[in-house]
């Protein structure tokens, strides 16, 4: 008999939906200012990496998983590492935007760049 039931387990795949919005939010807000817009951090860009960060870490719990399963701790802490470099890089990016009126070019490619290897090691590394 699982040690959680069917209704955690329904629990964890909606906190994965959310995890999903909150990179869709980040990624399409960058993209949008990436191939039409001012290529500058937005509000929403920091939305969505709230969201992917705040679900990412409900995840992080070992709660509502299938029996037998085991969390991969290496990359966990690597999808964290790279959430925390990419809100430094909003943070001070912001920053100088209230400040220059611009972000710097490599700091803005650095988020879509980070935001898509996050994407590809939550789903490449098994």
């Amino acid at each position: 008999m699982p040690l959680y039931g069917e209704g955690m387990e329904t629990l964890r795949h909606v906190v994965v939906f959310i995890h999903l919005v909150g990179f869709a939010t980040l990624f399409g807000a960058w993209a949008v200012q990436a191939f039409g817009g001012k290529r500058e951090f937005t509000r929403l860009m920091s939305i969505g990496m709230t969201i992917a960060a705040v679900a990412g870490l409900a995840l992080a719990a070992p709660w509502g998983l299938p029996d037998g399963a085991e969390m991969n701790y290496a990359k966990i802490g690597t999808k964290l590492v790279v959430l925390l470099i990419i809100g430094a890089l909003l943070g001070i990016g912001a920053g100088r935007q209230r400040k220059t009126g611009s972000v710097p070019p490599v700091m803005f490619w650095l988020v879509g760049i980070l935001t898509l290897a996050n994407a590809a090691i939550a789903v490449l590394w098994r």
